[in-house]
């Protein structure tokens, strides 16, 4: 049986006359980070065919809806190249003329989908990126173990896969962290439960997208986090079970622990800020301070 996540978890964000930014959660690990005028998309997904579709049917996204979430886009960065994370990717940048940026792996899933190769940003991370007035830098790192202690799909993508794919076509490849610096603000995108320390020694984030299913498996994940990266908030992502219809009520992945996950965020001196699929995070440069 799936369980509810408790309404008293979410934060409610007071309404700001005129936020300088705001990060709007999709559900998964998907975001849309917005400030002076520059739009950022991580990992939509917002298609979530159901589990017999996933299983028995090539995946489709669903056009109108992505069309409704996503009007504007001037970029769309992917974590790594599983079908949660990749799946919508190309269709927000169809709809919307983003650029499309990710690891080789992602690139092949764009093309698939029949993307330009000049509208597709294809990098293995540790270089800085610009759109607009955001600048993304890809932080090499490592898929998160999650049930049995396994990763799933591992592999590569070395070639165009079928399109509309199998879940199985979608490895997960490189996988990168995205840090992404906007508005003033920087935000750490961490789409699953690890990282390579290496990669993010020196670096600091003010906002951590922090994802949960899989955090049991990876030793002092949380502080491990914070001490690196030093935020100030984290998000949790990657909690819900992404089956189900957008819009329709959300459901705990099994094995996520969301309230041991937001105590111990907060044993760690950092304030979490839970949103439900389709909440918004808001902040004015007077909060920040």
């Amino acid at each position: 049986m799936l369980r509810a996540p408790k309404k008293e978890w979410f934060t409610r964000v007071k309404a700001e006359k005129s936020p300088e930014w705001t990060v709007d959660y999709h559900g998964v690990s998907g975001f849309t980070i917005r400030s002076e005028q520059t739009t950022i998309v991580l990992d939509p997904f917002v298609s979530r065919p159901g589990l017999f579709a996933t299983a028995f049917a090539p995946l489709k996204s669903n056009s109108s809806l992505i069309g409704e979430i996503f009007p504007v886009a001037d970029a769309v960065a992917i974590g790594h190249s599983h079908h949660d994370h990749v799946l919508d990717g190309p269709e927000v940048c169809r709809q919307t003329g983003a650029t499309f940026i990710g690891s080789p792996d992602s690139a092949w899933v764009a093309r698939a989908a029949g993307i330009a190769n000049d509208q597709i940003i294809e990098t293995e991370g540790r270089e800085d990126i610009r759109i607009g007035s955001a600048v993304l830098r890809g932080i090499p790192s490592v898929h998160g173990r999650v049930y049995f202690n396994r990763v799933p799909l591992p592999g590569s993508i070395t070639a165009p896969p079928p399109w509309p794919p199998r879940v199985w076509h979608l490895r997960h490849g490189l996988v990168l962290n995205w840090l992404v610096t906007l508005g003033g603000i920087r935000l750490m995108h961490i789409d699953s439960a690890d990282f390579v320390e290496n990669e993010m020694r020196g670096m600091q984030a003010d906002v951590v997208c922090l994802c949960a299913i899989g955090r049991q498996h990876r030793p002092d994940y949380v502080s491990s986090v914070v001490r690196l990266l030093r935020p100030k908030w984290i998000i949790p992502c990657h909690w819900d079970w992404f089956f189900t219809p957008y819009g329709s009520a959300s459901k705990m992945l099994p094995g996520v622990d969301m309230e041991g996950f937001l105590d111990e965020i907060r044993g760690e001196g950092v304030t979490p800020i839970p949103l439900d699929i389709g909440g918004r995070f808001a902040v004015s440069h007077t909060s920040f301070r």
